[in-house]
């Protein structure tokens, strides 16, 4: 093998590597979320397998020319088939129960070890190749191998995060990942042409048909951007908007605030309706489906919103899907302001001030950590003259509300805490609001939901905040 050929052979499979990592926690957020816990186990997991396969790659590369290019083939046609298996598999362990943390592990552990231990499989080969290539120039061989494993690292981080993943989504990213592996295979030769024949050649073909297969049943949601995956449901009279498989916003066919169809949106608006005067300027931190800021401009024709939602899709599919709230987004209404961006980062740059604020923001089934810190809350304090009405879902007073709270009630002498209906997996909303001055008693509260003591716990902090539910 040529000596530039195994160091693009390097760049490429590292790229591969890579791209594969980040699509792995991108697809795991539909099952379990996407949180500092997540990705952890993502990382820890995929590194084990790299190091595994070097290893094993390394043993390999030291026996006959012939059987390590044979075994070298061989793992990057499994490498092909395991990657673009992966959402599937990943898919099958949650269905067969995988939940929690040490559900989520081993679903990461059969899902995406297995094909990173291969990728990582030829490196030693090809590491070996290149320096036999140059002989006397070991060195500065050695530091190109080098140099081409983090280039193609980079170039793969990139590639998933800006270009593969937003474009054309996880499914295709996996298929093409393994095709990629798989158009390595010829190049990979010993010392002439090494042993391939039919074989070899059947087997790759029956590898790229089953990987193409795998793209061809479709991708893993119905609207996927890099940042969500959201599908779309009717039921009866209700659009539901799920992203990540967690329901992000529904709107019922029924006039005024009777089309808020989520119980805790209509606490949201009875509290705005008893705290709030005339004609509010209000900040929506998490737009979701604009079904509270929909409500308010339709109640008060003076009112003004300003809705914060990181996702431009996000945006899209509730203007093409839920009737009230599309009608007001693309209806060009000004007393509507949509801003696409991250809500720390509007909360750090933003000069203007607002009668109150709704913190309804969240990455998959969680609230971002870097929204639910004192250093936050004390932005929004400091451009939020009346109350602030947050939105979690957690178990009962479990450790996200906790820390929640202990914010609110630092930088607020008056907080409020109900808690609606707990689902099966034990967790449910659980709606703040805080004020400088005394939140009077509502006179009925949605089905299900109930005033709440808290326990007192440790405030969130950029330093030490929240990281998942576990």
């Amino acid at each position: 093998m040529r000596f530039w050929t195994t160091i693009t052979l390097i760049l490429v499979l590292s790229a591969v590597g890579l791209t594969y990592e980040i699509a792995a926690g991108r697809v795991l957020a539909p099952f379990f979320g996407t949180s500092l816990v997540t990705w952890t186990s993502v990382i820890a997991v995929i590194l084990a397998g790299f190091s595994l396969g070097s290893a094993l790659g390394g043993l390999v590369a030291d026996r006959d020319r012939a059987v390590a290019v044979r075994a070298v083939r061989i793992a990057l046609i499994a490498t092909a088939l395991l990657m673009a298996v992966s959402p599937a598999v990943l898919g099958l362990v949650y269905a067969l129960g995988a939940r929690g943390t040490g559900g989520m592990l081993a679903a990461v552990m059969l899902a995406f070890f297995p094909a990173s231990v291969l990728v990582t499989f030829p490196s030693p080969f090809l590491a070996q190749m290149a320096i036999e290539a140059r002989p006397g120039r070991e060195g500065s061989s050695l530091g190109l191998v080098l140099a081409a494993g983090s280039l193609g690292a980079i170039f793969g981080a990139v590639l998933a995060g800006f270009v593969a993943l937003p474009v054309v989504g996880s499914v295709a990213t996996f298929a093409g990942c393994g095709l990629v592996a798989l158009a390595c295979v010829p190049l990979i030769r010993g010392a002439g042409r090494g042993p391939g024949g039919p074989g070899m050649a059947v087997a790759g073909g029956l590898a790229g048909l089953a990987v193409l297969g795998v793209t061809a049943s479709g991708p893993m949601c119905r609207h996927e951007s890099g940042i969500s995956c959201i599908d779309v449901q009717v039921q009866g009279d209700t659009v539901w908007l799920l992203s990540d498989r967690t329901p992000q916003a529904a709107e019922a066919d029924a006039p005024g605030p009777a089309m808020l169809a989520l119980p805790y949106t209509r606490w949201i608006w009875s509290r705005m309706q008893a705290d709030l005067g005339p004609a509010p300027s209000v900040l929506f931190i998490g737009g979701g489906g604009y079904s509270l800021p929909a409500v308010l401009l339709d109640q008060d024709p003076r009112a003004r919103a300003m809705a914060v939602e990181i996702d431009p899709l996000i945006t899209r599919v509730a203007q093409g899907h839920l009737p009230r709230a599309g009608a007001l987004i693309g209806g060009g209404d000004p007393r509507l302001r949509i801003a696409h961006a991250d809500g720390r980062l509007f909360l750090n740059e933003a000069t203007e001030r607002f009668d109150a604020a709704v913190m309804d923001a969240f990455s998959s089934g969680s609230v971002p950590a870097h929204l639910a810190t004192r250093e936050a809350y004390a932005r929004l304090r400091a451009m939020v003259d009346g109350p602030v009405y947050v939105n979690l879902i957690d178990r009962p007073d479990g450790p996200l509300l906790r820390g929640v709270h202990a914010i609110l009630s630092e930088i607020y002498p008056h907080v409020q805490a109900v808690q609606g209906p707990v689902s099966a997996r034990g967790r449910a909303n659980l709606v703040l609001a805080a004020s400088d001055r005394a939140l009077a008693p509502l006179a009925a509260l949605p089905d299900g939901f109930a005033p709440v003591a808290v326990t007192p716990a440790r405030a969130f902090t950029d330093d030490r905040g929240w990281i998942g539910h576990r």
